[in-house]
């Protein structure tokens, strides 16, 4: 079976040729996270601060165990407190709704944002550009 062929990284300027799948060579992958992490706020711009820590201190001994896992049958405990529907920001009217809360795993929480939440997101900004 052929191989697709490298491409250019995606950084002005970059000639390094990189794998398919990849946007960036390694070089410029940590530059490109940096940004985005800058351009995303600290997590207490984003609306976790010291009452957030609270709430999920006490939110996580009210549910000690992963609501994801639970329903696969598994008995792993809570990590992260998560909005089931991803907000806008601390603004935002979901989030300090409870019944907009649940108790997931490291695992199960990132496999949501990865998958859920990104696509939440891509149809919300289409929605906002009128596409």
């Amino acid at each position: 079976m052929a191989r697709r062929p490298k491409k250019a990284c995606a950084h002005p300027g970059c000639p390094e040729l990189i794998e398919p799948g990849n946007t960036y060579c390694d070089k410029h992958r940590a530059l490109s996270y940096k940004r985005q992490d800058e351009l995303r706020g600290t997590a207490s711009q984003r609306g976790y601060g010291s009452r957030w820590a609270r709430y999920a201190r006490i939110f996580k001994r009210a549910h000690p165990l992963c609501r994801a896992c639970e329903l696969e049958g598994r008995v792993t405990p809570t990590h992260v407190v998560d909005h089931i529907e991803p907000i806008e920001g601390p603004d935002d009217p979901l989030f300090w709704d409870p019944s907009n809360h649940q108790g997931l795993c490291e695992r199960c929480h990132n496999v949501k944002r990865a998958t859920e939440d990104k696509e939440t997101w891509r149809q919300r900004r289409e929605d906002d550009s009128g596409g």
